[in-house]
């Protein structure tokens, strides 16, 4: 074993729990940790670099995610009401565990032992942050609640109510303002799972942004890069609900030198969970993410990767042939490719928006022309993305395009292309979305906080002559 620095010698390790996975009939459990270290002048702490695991752990290059090296042998039980356990999986080889033959949308407790030892009971620390390159860990004044919620039957007729949010990825450890947006958009996100019976988020791309030269160091392609900007800030709300990603520019080559699609499906366990589902027609992957999520019969969520295809012959992975006809496919009922009669809630989410009035991002023309006219031919009425660092609404030939950019980073200038774009409101304010689907209805909520009692507040939107415009969005089949 290599022994450890002076410095590394004094690691404190912090465990983490996340559900990675979620199904009406199964749950995907993981569990890994990071590990900490005073500075020298004994001013704050730094995390340890995953250079420098083999010295704080031999043979360790990862500390979490689907890659990382296990930390013994592992028994995850899921526990009704009662406390009866009623799902066990064991394994010695990895960090994450499917526990199989849940009931559907059942709630369960769910609790990880390793080596005989439970893993991360009793309160956790928390880091706070003390400059932009320092923190340190401090009592949480809380624990792990570990309980989730099974899906709803496929064939039921359930509605959903779900969290969205875009180009969150810059962290909690930097530029004081977006760190502290960042943070606050995730407590209110926790206030609102809590509240509001939200059963998953999905994410609107951007998921990393760390670059090489920026203070908080990093590329995004390790899983220290992560902690600040995943990790940390959703701590608690990933313990209970799954995360949904898609994929931004920041996350690939095209707008940084680091490609972190490899580190996206670590930590996200992408080709665990959606590369069984290609078969069934219910993804298209291997290069690009595509998948369908169909919480009941009457609402699918659609991932589209909008970003640019370097490895295929077309410029966007969604214009290539195999991921334009799973599109196609998707937004259709049926091998026969018959519509429904628009009966169905088909909700596309993307990173880049179709229609956008600036003031960084305009139009998509990819977009306008190859998928804006099959969301119109078969009755989408609904379209998340992200990429322009505010809130928009626009609406164009019955769809509803919703841009939500500002989960961390926030553009505060101006737009000026809201003929062009349909634009009917925006906004620039840090927040996230809360979509409610109850049948027919969906209504949208832009929310800039929730109090402790549930209470939401939505940002300040604005109509493009600045007049007041009221929220939240409603839509309707």
């Amino acid at each position: 074993m290599t022994e450890p620095s002076e410095a590394l010698s004094e690691a404190h390790f912090e465990p983490f729990v996340h559900l990675a996975g979620l199904d009406d009939d199964q749950a995907l459990i993981a569990w890994g940790g990071f590990w900490f270290v005073p500075f020298a002048d004994g001013k704050g702490m730094r995390l340890v670099d995953d250079e420098e695991l083999p010295q704080v752990d031999a043979g360790r290059h990862d500390s979490i995610g689907v890659r990382s090296k296990a930390y013994g042998h592992a028994v995850v039980e899921a526990l009704d009401a009662d406390g009866a356990v009623v799902v066990r999986a064991e394994t010695d080889d990895t960090n994450h565990a499917w526990l199989r033959g849940l009931e559907a949308d059942t709630e369960y407790r769910y609790r990880i032992q390793v080596d005989g030892e439970p893993w991360a009971e009793g309160e956790r620390m928390r880091w706070h942050r003390l400059d932009e390159q320092r923190g340190e860990l401090r009592p949480a004044g809380r624990g792990y609640d570990l309980r989730f919620r099974t899906f709803p039957d496929r064939e039921s007729d359930a509605g959903l109510t779900f969290c969205a949010i875009g180009d969150y990825g810059i962290g909690i450890q930097g530029a004081a303002d977006d760190c502290d947006r960042q943070l606050e958009t995730a407590r209110a996100m926790e206030e609102t799972i809590e509240h509001h019976d939200v059963r998953l988020v999905i994410t609107l791309g951007d998921n990393i942004y760390h670059e090489e030269d920026e203070k908080v160091g990093g590329t995004g392609s390790e899983d220290d890069d992560w902690f600040f900007s995943f990790y940390e800030p959703y701590r608690w709300l990933i313990s209970r609900v799954p995360v949904f990603p898609t994929v931004g520019n920041h996350d690939a080559a095209e707008t940084e030198d680091s490609d972190d699609r490899d580190q996206l499906d670590d930590n996200h366990f992408l080709d665990l969970r959606f590369a069984p589902e290609v078969e069934e027609g219910r993804a298209s992957l291997d290069p690009g993410l595509f998948y369908r999520l169909a919480y009941s019969r009457r609402v699918q969520l659609l991932c589209i990767d909008t970003s640019k295809a370097a490895e295929l012959e077309t410029e966007r992975f969604f214009a290539n042939g195999k991921h334009l006809d799973f599109v196609t496919a998707s937004l259709t009922d049926g091998p026969d490719g018959t519509d429904d009669g628009g009966s169905r809630w088909r909700i596309p989410f993307c990173h880049h928006p179709p229609f956008c009035a600036g003031p960084k991002h305009g139009n998509d023309e990819d977009m306008v022309d190859l998928l804006v006219p099959l969301f119109e031919q078969h009755g989408v009425r609904l379209v998340l993305s992200g990429h322009e660092h505010n809130f928009q609404y626009a609406s164009h030939n019955d769809v509803h395009y919703i841009v939500s950019g500002a989960g961390g980073k926030l553009r505060d200038g101006r737009p000026d292309g809201f003929d062009g774009a349909h634009t009917r409101a925006w906004a620039a304010a840090g927040h996230f979305l809360l979509v409610e689907i109850d049948g027919a209805r969906a209504t949208i909520w832009p929310l800039s906080g929730v109090d402790p009692d549930g209470t939401l507040h939505c940002i300040d939107a604005a109509q493009p002559d600045g007049t007041p415009f009221a929220l939240p969005i409603e839509a309707s089949l």
